[in-house]
């Protein structure tokens, strides 16, 4: 049996750009500057680097890379195409020292690469979630560590707010049997919730919480029903939230083994990581191949530099 990583553009720089744009440009090459689609070359000078065209409307060059992820990067393509599918196939993720030592890159650009395929992996989808006859779950969790209680310009921004210990706080919702999303909040007053909820869900689908959820939030949707965790109650017939505590199990599995320590300007980029896994998981008939190439599909218009990787939300 043949090995995956064994594929030519994991290894070969030009078989990777022709890759990439067999992928970007499935009707051919697009220029970035213009957006013409006629008169554009391939420019085969001896000197001249893999994968350039020049487009003759607007004479300039550029390749694939523009407008993308991967725009002003040093960083070989296939090393890119090798950190997205390792990415892609790791259900807990990859920390930014083991993608380091496996692609022989430092760790400060193993940990930006990181970042910009989190970035790619964020969903364009926001259509609501569930629909007639289709069950949404959803819940809240907090992640952080004592860390964030040390940290005294951490603490000075959580001063007066509420939430054990000072944590980020999460809410996903699941529509079982199909996707999930996830989204950092501020706060999980019975407002924000309801706004999240109506912002990511159909309201003619059944919603199922715990107790937590007000109940004039139920109201909106086709049904609500909830399972009382404060008294052991888990399942009720098919009343349960264990689909969405499902999810929260392996991402906080990948944040406290893998990755073990995130900061909260940085926590939804892990997020988006963690819904692209499952909503591209192989219930859903979604390889680990077809996975990085749908991760490959969100890398156009997502430029993110050094600098706003590490400006607060």
């Amino acid at each position: 049996m043949k090995s995956v990583i064994s594929d030519k553009h994991f290894h070969d720089e030009a078989a990777a750009y022709k890759w990439v744009e067999a992928r970007v440009w499935p009707e051919g090459p697009i220029c970035p500057h213009c957006g013409g689609v006629d008169r554009i070359s391939p420019m085969k000078g001896k000197s001249t680097r893999v994968g350039v065209y020049k487009c003759y409307q607007c004479r300039k060059p550029f390749t694939v890379k523009v407008g993308t992820i991967f725009e002003s990067s040093h960083v070989p393509l296939r090393h890119w195409l090798q950190a997205i599918f390792l990415l892609s196939s790791s259900k807990k993720g990859i920390s930014s020292n083991q993608l380091a030592r496996t692609l022989g890159c430092t760790l400060k650009t193993a940990w930006f690469i990181s970042h910009r395929v989190r970035e790619a992996m964020k969903g364009t989808n926001l259509s609501p979630l569930g629909g007639e006859g289709k069950i949404i779950e959803s819940d809240e969790a907090y992640w952080g560590g004592k860390d964030v209680d040390t940290d005294p310009k951490m603490k000075a921004r959580r001063r007066g707010k509420p939430g054990p210990g000072g944590k980020a706080r999460i809410m996903t919702l699941v529509e079982r049997g199909g996707h999930a999303r996830s989204i950092k909040m501020n706060d999980l007053t019975n407002e924000s919730m309801r706004r999240v909820l109506l912002e990511n869900a159909d309201r003619k689908s059944r919603l199922m919480t715990d107790e937590g959820t007000s109940p004039s939030t139920g109201l909106l949707f086709a049904s609500h029903e909830t399972v009382k965790h404060g008294a052991k109650e888990y399942a009720r017939g098919d009343v349960t939230t264990n689909t969405v505590e499902g999810f929260f199990s392996v991402f906080k599995r990948g944040m406290r083994g893998t990755y073990q320590h995130c900061a909260e300007k940085h926590l939804q980029r892990y997020l988006y990581e963690f819904d692209f896994r499952y909503n591209n998981r192989i219930a859903l008939g979604v390889n680990d191949v077809t996975r990085a190439e749908n991760a490959l599909k969100g890398v156009v218009g997502k430029r993110l530099t050094y600098r706003t990787v590490n400006q607060r939300d």
